[in-house]
Formats: structure tokens, sequence, C-alpha cells
């Protein structure tokens, strides 16, 4: 089947986010909401980017992979948080054609690149605590970097693979995008060309990033697990415990949240839109969090910064 219709996409020269269909009362409300939870968002990743890469002694591959975890959720929800706070004031919410395809790229080359890190960090911690004595020799500094370039390298594939697909197909049905972002399923809904072949190669790409980085979470946990259980200690069950159960929250969030929104028949769009913000903003503020509050090395890092900053004032 061709186009339903005769206008071609490169006639669209920009979009309409609707965002969120509230009163004006509660857009103020969302708007602050939206505005709190990206301050974190910023303070929050930078700040344990910031600790990583200051003290020397979180220089291991479990906080190489938490610094670049941080770096793409700092990046994602940048992509998307500033330009739906912007329409929460404007009356036009328009977002231009070139800054949609963008907006687009940038959204699933990140999220795609935190779902190969997450399975990185889980195979890390099954290195740890399955195989404690070759940790140091199997998760490597070439092995390290290698496995971040892949994720990287995974998601760029992906987003120009998504983001092409999208953008060639013709849009005449409307300009009205329905979410607050350019994302593939609120385009595909006003699109007039026939999407069997996108929805089929949509999945298709669902499928081999979901599955295999689920699988290696879900079998990494597996070992872990049958590893702890026979931890004779209280406290060494209890270590292994709080190091893996940081990175078992994170994932259970996003993966939720990312079924929800792409696995799950798209009936309701208000709904998807709040499962958006789990991985677009609520993700991206908890995971610093997460593993500082968690996380006994980084809150000792963070106090000896801060030591060294207060020793620093009082000799100035």
């Amino acid at each position: 089947m061709g186009d339903r219709g005769t206008s071609n996409h490169s006639e669209v020269t920009d979009f309409i986010l609707v965002g969120f269909r509230v009163c004006p009362e509660l857009r103020i409300l969302l708007f602050l909401l939206f505005l709190l939870v990206y301050a974190m968002v910023l303070l929050g990743n930078v700040g344990m980017i910031a600790i990583i890469l200051i003290d020397p002694r979180l220089n291991t591959p479990m906080y190489f992979f938490l610094g670049n975890l941080s770096f793409v959720d700092l990046f994602y929800s940048s992509v998307i948080a500033p330009k739906a706070m912007t329409n929460f004031w404007s009356e036009s919410k328009s977002i231009s054609f070139g800054g949609c395809v963008t907006q687009l790229f940038l959204f699933v080359l990140f999220i795609v690149t935190e779902g190969f890190l997450l399975a990185v960090m889980a195979y890390d911690r099954f290195i740890a605590i399955c195989n404690p004595l070759l940790y140091s020799v199997q998760m490597s500094t070439r092995l390290c970097t290698q496995l971040v370039a892949g994720s990287y390298f995974c998601g760029c594939i992906s987003s120009v693979l998504q983001t092409s697909m999208t953008f060639i197909l013709s849009f005449c049905a409307s300009r009205a995008i329905d979410h607050f972002y350019c994302d593939d399923r609120p385009l595909q809904r006003i699109s007039c060309s026939d999407l069997y072949i996108h929805k089929m190669v949509s999945f298709f790409l669902c499928g081999i990033i979901i599955l295999p980085t689920i699988i290696v979470i879900i079998v990494s946990y597996m070992y872990i697990a049958s590893t702890v259980l026979k931890i004779r200690s209280i406290e060494g069950r209890k270590k292994a415990f709080f190091t893996c159960s940081s990175h078992l929250g994170v994932v259970s969030v996003l993966y939720g949240a990312i079924i929800f929104m792409y696995v799950i028949p798209d009936r309701f769009p208000e709904l998807s839109k709040v499962a958006s913000l789990c991985y677009t903003l609520v993700t991206p503020m908890l995971n610093p969090l997460i593993y500082s509050l968690r996380n006994k090395d980084v809150k000792e890092a963070l106090r000896r910064i801060l030591g060294k900053n207060k020793f620093s004032l009082i000799l100035f």
C-alpha cells in the first residue's frame, strides 16, 4: 500500500507538541514540578560525575560504568525537559521539523545506550560477586572501555534506524503530536502512511534491544542470587544484597516504563505520557540518589571532598 494522502513529509516545517491536557492552574504546578525534578537531575548527575572523577579511590569498573550512566541520564533528560518546560508557557507549542528529528535521534541514542549500560553493570556485579578473585583480571580497563563504547555504538545504530524509519513517513493527517516530546508512537498517530512495515521493524528493534539486555540482567542476577545464598555470614549477605539492590531498583523502574510505553498496545495516550515521565525525568533523578544514599564508597568520597573544601576555606 502507498501513502493514504498526497502530502509529503518534506512539506511539514514544524510540529505542535500538545503536552499534558490540563487546566492553566495545573500547568503552573506541572512546570514547577518539571523544574524541580530537572534541577535535581542536573545536581545529582553532575555531582555524581564530579565525585567519581575527583576521588581516585572510585577509579574502579563499577564507578566507571556508573559515571557513564550519570552522563547518559543527564543528557537524555536534557533533550526532553527544557523544551517541555518552555511549552508550558508557549502559546504555539511548536517544534521545528529539524528540532523534532534531533530530539528523537538523541533521545533514542541515550535511552538505548542506558539499557545496554545497565546490562553491562549487571555483568560487572556478576563477576564481582561470583568470581571476586578474577575480577581485576576479567574486568580490565580495556574491556570496560570496549563495553561502554559498544553500548554507545548500539545506541547510535538503533537511533539512526529508528529516526530514519520515522521521518520517511508522510505526516499529512495533522501537525499536532499528542505528547510532550517527539517520540515514535505519537508521530505514528499523525502519519498518513501505511504503518505495517514500520511497526514490524520497530517491534523487531525493540526485541533485539530489550530482550538481550533483560536476559543478561536476569541471568546475571540468577547467578548472583545463587552465590549470595551460599555466603555464610549475615554481614556478607547484606553487603552483596545492598550492592545489587540499587541496580535492580533502577532496572525495574526503567524497563517497566519502557515495556508499558513500547510493547503494550498504544490505547491510552495520557497514561503513555505518565509512563514516559518515569524514564525521561524520574529515573535520571533517582539514579544518583539511589547510588549515593545506598553506597558507602560514594558517601565517604563526598565527605572527603567536602572536608578538603572546608579545610581550603579555612586556610584562605
